[in-house]
């Protein structure tokens, strides 16, 4: 290249990374200060688009690291910083306007957190291996904020709740995590936000002895798994003096819960209030991947499922409910069940209950069956009660104390029974008996977890210093 074309590329390049176009009218006559300066101009503009490492050690131990969190993010001038912690910290941090900002242990460590992290209006924030203990609070506070992703946290023996995510909030967990031991419930979702548990490292995710629900969904919000979630033992608060209201999930005002079995299966038990309790139009949707795994929801006092009030059920190949008081699955107040597939409810109900049953269907609700197991309970297989409809074709009923189905004077059957078949439901017609198909979600697309999981790992791999 000549020397004359070669100013002439570089004064062009200048003037369009710079946005100055009077840069080529810099003198180019035989003078090196202005390769120096284009040489310099170039160096400067690489190293702001590189990785800004600020180091935090609490214990002290290091005078040249910060000495908390909160000190380290105040120095932070701009996107992709990445904050690394040894130590316990005692402090709330407050995480605000933050894009790519990367927080956390060392890979393959932990540090620990006394107080809060709160994250607000921020974009594409990974938080990575932080134990939160919050005494006088929740431990996480996620606001107003897309693309944050927690890997490897716990949120545990906090005052109020594991973690809070509101105003169109969109959070990501990756196992292992959890969220137990806390004085108000595990996980709450508000006002329109979504929480997604990928656990495709196959690290489960915990949700566990809480007072209060283990997740709480309402107004509009999304919680969904993919697998390897466990949500049990959640009871009461204490100081609640009402009857129990700790069920493991908590769905109201169109929330919306979908859980898969991509990765592993998912179990809700030994909730004192029940499994899953879903009101005011509400979605529940269970269902699996194709791999051998299950959703189980086991041994929940009083019953299973229990959506009132224009909620939606779907249970979509192997989902167990077992072992509950009163019923496996209760629908009233203009509620909807569609069972698809191998699944099994059995072994629910008391004996002497008059409401126990596989499933209940109440209040001009809806119970539409293709195939399953409804067997072994106390009870009827489906008890239909107050203008209630139950369909059902290919389900199996057996070793229910009640026989099949019991219909009071006002329900209704269609079905692939033989003509009454021994019950008291009324059959309208024999126009029943349509043939559906359930279409379960995409499975979803973890390439971008791995990515961010295998920056971090590059960046926060080594010795604490």
């Amino acid at each position: 290249m000549k020397q004359d074309t070669f100013w002439t590329f570089a004064e062009h390049s200048l003037a369009y990374s710079s946005g100055n176009a009077a840069v080529v009218g810099i003198h180019r006559k035989g003078s090196y200060h202005w390769l120096v300066t284009l040489i310099l101009f170039l160096v400067f503009t690489a190293a702001a688009q590189g990785q800004q490492y600020y180091y935090v050690d609490c214990s002290g131990a290091n005078p040249s690291d910060y000495p908390t969190i909160s000190s380290a993010l105040a120095n932070v001038t701009g996107p992709g910083a990445v904050v690394l912690v040894i130590g316990t910290c005692t402090e709330n941090v407050s995480i605000s306007n933050a894009l790519n900002l990367n927080l956390g242990a060392w890979y393959g460590q932990t540090a620990s957190l006394v107080g809060s992290i709160s994250v607000d209006a921020s974009e594409s924030v990974f938080l990575y291996g932080l134990n939160v203990t919050n005494p006088s609070g929740n431990g996480f506070n996620i606001t107003s904020s897309r693309a944050v992703t927690l890997e490897s946290c716990t949120s545990n023996e906090n005052q109020a709740l594991g973690l809070s995510a509101t105003a169109l909030s969109e959070v990501t967990l990756v196992g292992p995590s959890s969220f137990d031991k806390n004085g108000t419930g595990g996980i709450q979702l508000n006002n329109n936000a979504v929480l997604n548990i990928n656990n495709w490292q196959g690290g489960p995710t915990d949700i566990s002895n809480n007072q209060g629900p283990g997740v709480r969904v309402g107004a509009g919000s999304l919680f969904s798994t993919i697998g390897t979630t466990t949500i049990s033992n959640n009871s009461s608060p204490v100081t609640s003096g009402n009857p129990p209201v700790a069920f493991g999930i908590v769905i109201l005002s169109e929330g919306k819960v979908q859980m898969g079995t991509c990765y592993g299966s998912n179990t809700i038990q030994g909730n004192l209030g029940g499994g899953i309790f879903s009101q005011e139009n509400s979605e529940l949707s269970l269902w699996y991947c194709g791999l051998p795994y299950q959703s189980y929801i086991l041994d929940n006092g009083p019953v299973g499922i229990s959506a009132g009030l224009g909620s939606q059920v779907t249970l979509y190949q192997d989902v167990q409910i077992s072992g509950h008081s009163e019923s496996g699955i209760e629908l009233y107040g203009n509620s909807q069940l569609n069972i698809n597939g191998n699944n099994l409810i059995s072994e629910n109900g008391t004996a002497g209950n008059l409401r126990s049953a596989g499933i209940v269907v109440d209040g001009n609700s809806e119970a539409y069956l293709r195939g399953g197991q409804i067997s072994r309970n106390h009870g009827p297989g489906i008890l239909a009660l107050v203008n209630s409809s139950a369909d059902f074709m290919g389900a199996s009923f057996n070793g229910n104390s009640g026989g099949i189905i019991d219909c009071d004077s006002s329900a209704f059957m269609v079905s692939d029974l033989a003509t009454r078949s021994g019950n008291a439901c009324r059959t309208p017609h024999n126009l029943g008996n349509r043939h559906d198909r359930f279409i379960a979600p995409a499975i979803p697309d973890s390439n971008a977890l791995k990515n961010r999981h295998a920056q971090y790992r590059k960046m926060a791999t080594g010795k604490p210093h």
